[in-house]
């Protein structure tokens, strides 16, 4: 069972869910927001959403077992702990029950076509897998467009189905919260799949892979990535002086939580030397992320205050 759980990357399938239900519960559900899913129609969400990223998690090991074998060792699961036809048959079987899910979730709230979201995501993921992977960042950007669709995709099926002319303003002005999130989880994500390729370059050098450390050298990949890691600070430093300077709370959570720890990894980027360095900035990025979204959590404080 541990094997599964380390298979489907468990601990990222819960940020997903987690990160869904702020959304709904911190920063639609306080402002008395129209939305479409109750407590029922979240948890499909969500269900749909990490069958479908844990579908994904596994068809990416399958593809990555030469890769890994080099890079993480001790981690691989595939053909150790859980045989790759174990494997893929779980792939199908979470496949099969996100897509289900999804559609009957979009049946459930009155669009049809919403379900198209699920499959292009799955097709996206195996896509991804088996080839975008070792194409020269496209496959960096890819997987972190999907990172934020897990967010957008909240947005869709709780304030699109119940848009009317009256309460349209509102309905965009959340959406558009929703979006600016989703846009920050796409850059953090990148920025960390750029620095899991440097930590990676060894293997995945052995398996033919074209990523950026690969392309150019890992010492230029660690200046890319350094420069690039800027560009979320400048936006994140710029959103916290125009609307949140009158909320003190919330510029220091910003601070200690967020620019901080982007500054510190950024600084630590252009120093770094080894494999397991890189792997700390790996997860220094994860929890950015993480704080990120709780930041949420702020937002009836800051905007009732």
């Amino acid at each position: 069972m541990l094997s599964i759980l380390n298979l489907i990357r468990w601990k990222n399938l819960m940020m997903i869910a987690l990160m869904q239900l702020l959304i709904k519960y911190a920063l639609l559900e306080p402002f008395g927001v129209q939305t479409t899913l109750n407590s029922f129609g979240i948890t499909l969400l969500i269900i749909a959403t990490i069958c479908i990223a844990a579908a994904g998690n596994i068809i990416n090991d399958i593809y990555d077992v030469e890769t890994d074998l080099v890079n993480k060792p001790d981690t691989v699961v595939i053909n150790k702990s859980i045989s790759e036809k174990t494997a893929y048959n779980l792939f199908i079987i979470l496949n099969l029950v996100g897509v289900g899910v999804g559609f009957y979730l979009s049946h459930l709230v009155g669009k049809a076509p919403f379900f198209s979201l699920f499959v292009i995501i799955s097709i996206l993921l195996y896509v991804y897998a088996s080839y975008i992977k070792r194409t020269l960042l496209i496959g960096n950007i890819v997987i972190s467009m999907l990172v934020g669709l897990s967010v957008i995709i909240v947005g869709i099926f709780e304030l699109i189905p119940v848009m009317t002319p009256s309460n349209q303003q509102t309905q965009v002005l959340f959406f558009k919260v929703i979006l600016d999130y989703a846009l920050f989880a796409f850059a953090i994500n990148l920025l960390r799949e750029i620095a899991k390729d440097i930590e990676d370059i060894d293997g995945d050098y052995k398996a033919g892979m074209n990523t950026l450390p690969i392309v150019i050298g890992r010492e230029r990949a660690k200046y890319v990535l350094t420069v690039l890691s800027f560009f979320p600070l400048a936006g994140i430093i710029v959103y916290v002086i125009s609307d949140l300077y009158k909320h003190p709370i919330a510029v220091g959570y910003f601070l200690l939580f967020i620019i901080g720890p982007l500054i510190y990894v950024s600084i630590k980027t252009f120093s770094a030397s080894t494999k397991n360095e890189m792997h700390n900035i790996c997860n220094m990025y994860k929890l950015v992320m993480l704080f990120g979204m709780l930041s949420l959590l702020l937002y009836k404080y800051v905007i009732l205050s």
